[in-house]
């Protein structure tokens, strides 16, 4: 767990430096620079672009990490294979994309009809970040993981940053912004290139025919297979959003995307962890290696859920001062019910460990394009339902019942066919410290930011207290301390 938590530390360095900018971006610039229909246009052409992605890459993020460590050479050639394939399947959604593109306007027609000018541009962001996914999951199998990061967290959002103020200050036009999205994720894109070129592993090799017998199509047999779990996964992330331009409006998309974004916050320390679980996972079981295994599931669950049940306390608690520094609030606020039952959402992902990385990796990954596929279809389902009856809100619930259902039938597979637990007692007291820590707010009359910091005070004290109370969260807090220290030396 050393050399994850090393890893992960770096990881969540970035991530959170992605957070500042993306606190930033969501919070103050793009409400301050975009009227609501614009960053309902904004952001779901860009919800649009990533959600092609995983259907193009054809589940060979995951298919690299696991076959990686198999190879003791060839290493380039694997990646040259990987990146063709990936092209292959790019140029496969793109002919579907103008097969059915008179269906996907029909889509945005009547609600939304300031989409359709923008199509184009889906196309180009699906490519750039389709090849930089290869090149990131390349990048993590020699678990090098922090500049991938920065690169998708950090510097992404910077040069988002960028492209809105040069709106903001009537430099661009609204469609200039918009072909600047898809340069932003080709700068990305050219940004790993150069970080692999350095780090000298990145050499195009066409000798194919000396991996060893059968490492071909074992390898694209298994990334074929998971390629629907991976595409139903980021349906399942991406598709409210859009649903909710589709049948709404822009304009509520606008609120829900920043309601969402704020619980987002909740599940970094998250997906931190995962970056670097996901290629020690594939080797243990790549030398049939199950005891660490269930161990990491245990260690995992209780850490990720110890800081996410924390995050989630101070977003809550501070939620209406948050509100109070965007621009024209009072159309935001209307998504304060989405942040809350978002967060809940990602704490019962967390709470559940790395499930889905454990089956990923597994001889049963075969359950899990099954699982997936089917919550894919459920998460349609609840969002039809809901979304007439309690708009954005019932967008967000039926994020909530999705997660809940995936999870529980992850664990229950996991439990019968492994016997892998990741709950324990202090999994239980972590969950009465934020019960009693609760997310009642101090009103004295004070700033929205004076508010924010002595309520966040408020929060660490009691969770701080709870936590000692119950004997949980001591290697977090030592963690903590030791930074504190060694930032003051």
């Amino acid at each position: 767990m050393g050399k994850i938590a090393k890893q992960s530390i770096q990881t969540s360095l970035y991530s959170y430096v992605g957070v500042v900018i993306g606190f930033f971006n969501v919070l103050w610039l793009y409400p301050y620079a975009f009227d609501p229909s614009e960053l309902g246009i904004f952001r779901t052409i860009q919800d649009l672009g990533l959600l092609f992605v995983p259907f193009a890459q054809l589940g060979l993020g995951h298919g690299i990490t696991r076959y990686f460590p198999r190879l003791k050479d060839n290493q380039s050639a694997f990646l040259s294979y990987s990146l063709l394939i990936s092209l292959v399947g790019f140029a496969a959604v793109a002919l579907m994309f103008f097969g059915f593109k008179s269906q996907i306007i029909a889509l945005f027609a009547v609600n939304s009809p300031e989409i359709i000018d923008f199509l184009g541009v889906v196309l180009l962001i699906t490519l750039f970040a389709l090849l930089n996914s290869i090149l990131d999951a390349y990048s993590r199998s020699y678990i090098k993981v922090a500049v991938p990061t920065f690169f998708r967290e950090v510097f992404l959002r910077l040069l988002t940053s960028v492209l809105v103020a040069f709106y903001l200050l009537q430099w661009i036009s609204f469609d200039q912004v918009m072909l600047g999205l898809a340069l932003v994720y080709l700068s990305a894109l050219v940004g790993m290139l150069v970080y692999l070129i350095w780090l000298g592993v990145l050499k195009f090799d066409l000798s194919w025919q000396s991996f060893p017998s059968g490492f071909r199509s074992s390898f694209v047999k298994f990334s074929l297979v998971t390629f629907l779990g991976t595409a139903a996964s980021t349906l399942i992330m991406k598709i409210d959003s859009i649903m909710v331009t589709s049948m709404i409006s822009l304009e509520a998309n606008a609120v829900y995307t920043i309601a969402f974004s704020m619980a987002l916050v909740i599940e970094m320390p998250r997906r931190a962890i995962s970056q670097v679980v996901m290629p020690v996972i594939a080797d243990h079981f790549a030398n049939k290696e199950h005891s660490p295994i269930d161990q990491l599931y245990k260690q995992v669950a209780k850490r990720q859920f110890y800081v996410c049940l924390l995050l989630f306390l101070l977003i809550v608690t501070n939620l209406d001062s948050i509100y109070h520094f965007i621009p024209n609030r009072e159309i935001y606020e209307a998504g304060r019910n989405v942040v809350i039952l978002i967060g809940l959402g990602k704490l019962i992902d967390v709470v559940f460990s790395a499930n889905s990385e454990i089956l990923v990796f597994s001889k049963y990954y075969k359950f899990n394009l099954f699982l997936t596929v089917v919550m894919s279809g459920l998460i349609i389902l609840f969002n039809f339902l809901l979304i007439p009856i309690y708009g954005i809100e019932g967008a967000a619930g039926a994020s909530v019942l999705v997660i809940l259902l995936f999870n529980l039938m992850k664990f229950s597979f996991l439990k019968y066919r492994l016997g892998f637990n990741p709950f324990s007692w202090e999994i239980f007291r972590i969950a009465i410290a934020g019960l009693f820590s609760g997310v009642y707010s101090l009103d004295f009359g004070m700033s929205p930011l004076v508010s924010i910091v002595v309520n966040s005070l408020f929060v660490l004290a009691k969770f701080g207290f709870m936590s000692m109370l119950l004997e949980v969260g001591h290697e977090e807090w030592n963690w903590i301390q030791k930074k504190i220290k060694k930032s003051g030396s």
